[in-house]
């Protein structure tokens, strides 16, 4: 069955499900307008603010309507959580309400170490999509996969709950089974039984290869620099002070936090700019240095991205490119280019918004949003099977923020790829791409391709 037909179906069986998500997004509509009017208060005329009381009225009618005469009785708090997700989601697919249980769980989840299955998601046309899984986790060794629809948890459609509730069903008491219904492309929906566990990431992995430093950087948590600082000693210490040439892997590394994708950077650029961070108005503009004391000074470096490179591995390796550090081999990233802060409610004790407030650029000026990392050399990770098919990114996320800079361009299409394939009876276990990544360092090819792109 294909993807499409399956979705399809599986949408129509749960229609029941949308009524108080639609309920939401209509009451988000009048939220929105009063957050809106609030914070431009003197500019306001008074038609604009007479409208906006009629949304809050219309809003008030809407609730308690629902409130008496829906068929079965309603969580007021459900309602308006709702309705505050309706509000924020419709701006772009990051933006969300937090519970105060949930903001309690984000300062978790970026130390290291939660409860889970352990992968990346987000939320694409009411399913829930896995942007990556996690290394050394239940979920990578079940075979999830980048690109996979999750439908059912334990034999219940998810469709139509908001991300972070679908989330909080895969979470659990470690030692317990959960089964996922995934769906993937020109495949029959399966089920896949993982078990919970306390994910402790595997965040930095090192070894050598071939006679060539490979480090394998998995997510950009608060363990990411020290990770990264302890392979490259390590290396040093295995090549008996030189290192050769290092290989990054940052393919299937769905970011995390901007602090550490500088930190990072600054280990192969000694000082200048890694990214900068735009707000609505020139005012918000900051510019992020690396530190001075490069640590892997002079080693000849290359980084493998692809299509689940997101964020925060999209910032380490634009400021690489663009700084002419390295080569950038693999395929076009995920192209995830906007900054999220947490803003606190009360503190926390209502919870928080997780709001798109910047977008961020690369040392060029380039913006990442919608279009993502093009890699030097295009090298893809499995055999050309004809099918003309690529993993949807960022840009084919509902309500997805585009690039400014295509905006005025007029959305052109991105130049198409010369892309290396693999021949058809390769095996992909044996990573193609990391093949070439290494032969170009051992080859003596790697200095002439870099000079070349510098002009």
């Amino acid at each position: 069955m294909k993807i499409a037909t399956c979705l399809a179906n599986i949408r129509k069986a749960d229609t029941m499900k949308y009524i108080l998500p639609a309920i939401g997004s209509v009451a988000a509509i009048a939220l929105f307008a009063f957050s809106s009017a609030n914070q431009t208060a003197v500019a306001v005329e008074p038609a604009s603010e007479t409208n906006t009381f009629e949304q809050l009225d219309l809003f008030a009618d809407v609730l308690a309507r629902v409130r008496t005469d829906y068929v079965v009785e309603v969580n007021d708090a459900e309602l308006i959580e709702n309705a505050l997700n309706g509000m924020l989601q419709s701006l772009d697919p990051h933006s969300s309400y937090v519970t105060p249980e949930q903001f309690k769980e984000l300062q978790v989840t970026t130390s290291g170490e939660y409860g889970g299955l352990g992968m990346e998601v987000t939320m694409q046309e009411g399913f829930v999509k896995v942007i990556a899984p996690i290394d050394e986790t239940p979920a990578k060794r079940a075979g999830i996969k980048a690109g996979d629809y999750l439908t059912e948890i334990n034999g219940k459609s998810i469709l139509g709950l908001s991300l972070t509730e679908a989330v909080k069903q895969m979470r659990g008491k470690p030692g317990e089974d959960i089964t996922v219904t995934v769906v993937r492309k020109d495949e029959e929906p399966k089920d896949i039984t993982i078990t919970r566990e306390v994910i402790k990431r595997v965040v930095v992995k090192s070894e050598v290869k071939d006679g060539i430093g490979y480090i394998r950087l998995a997510q950009f948590n608060d363990k990411a620099e020290e990770g990264v600082v302890d392979a490259i000693k390590s290396l040093k210490k295995e090549f008996g002070g030189k290192i050769p040439g290092v290989v990054l892997d940052l393919r299937a590394n769905p970011g995390g936090l901007l602090d550490q994708s500088i930190k990072v950077s600054s280990l192969f650029l000694d000082g200048g700019e890694i990214v900068s961070t735009r707000g609505r108005v020139a005012s918000d503009t900051q510019r992020y240095n690396g530190e001075a004391g490069e640590l892997a000074k002079g080693v000849p470096l290359i980084v493998l991205i692809d299509g689940a490179s997101a964020s925060a591995s999209e910032i380490v390796a634009g400021a690489i490119q663009d700084r002419g550090r390295g080569l950038l081999v693999g395929m076009q990233t995920f192209g995830k280019g906007s900054v999220q802060s947490v803003i606190p409610l009360r503190g926390g004790r209502d919870g928080g918004l997780r709001m798109t407030t910047q977008r961020y650029y690369t040392p060029s000026g380039s913006s990442i949003q919608g279009t993502g990392i093009t890699p030097d050399i295009a090298v893809a990770a499995g055999p050309d099977n004809g099918k003309a098919d690529r993993m949807r990114r960022e840009a084919d996320l509902p309500n997805a923020i585009l690039n400014e800079n295509l905006e005025a361009e007029g959305d052109e299409e991105m130049e198409e790829l010369v892309i290396d394939y693999p021949a058809e009876d390769f095996d992909v276990e044996q990573d193609y791409q990391l093949q070439k990544a290494i032969a170009l360092l051992k080859g003596g090819q790697y200095a002439s391709k870099l000079a070349d792109l510098q002009g």
